[in-house]
C-alpha cells in the first residue's frame, strides 16, 4: 500500500461525498432562488412560503436519487471492508 493508492481512496471518497451534497442540496437552492424572486417580484415576505417548496422539493428528490445515492455508498463501504487485509498488509 503507498501513498498514491491512499490518496486514490481518499479521493475516491471525498468524491462520493461531494455527489451526495450535489445530489441533494442543489434542486433545493434552485426552488430558494425561484421563490425568493417570486417573493421580490410580487414583495410578499412570508418567510413560510419560501419553505415549503423547498422541502417538497427535498424529499421527492431524496425519494428520487436515495436508491443510488445509497448503493454507491454501500458499494464504497463494501470494497474498502472487502479489501481491508490488503490495505492493512
Amino acid at each position: 500500500m503507498n501513498e498514491a493508492f491512499i490518496a486514490d481512496l481518499f479521493r475516491e471518497g471525498l468524491w462520493l461525498i461531494f455527489l451526495s451534497v450535489v445530489i441533494l442540496i442543489v434542486p433545493s437552492l434552485i426552488v430558494g432562488l425561484v421563490v425568493s424572486t417570486f417573493q421580490a417580484a410580487t414583495q410578499i415576505n412570508e418567510q413560510t412560503l419560501s419553505f415549503l417548496p423547498r422541502l417538497l422539493v427535498t424529499i421527492l428528490v431524496i425519494i428520487v436519487a436515495g436508491p443510488y445515492l445509497v448503493t454507491r455508498l454501500v458499494d464504497y463501504t463494501q470494497l474498502i471492508l472487502f479489501n481491508l487485509n490488503n490495505y492493512i498488509g
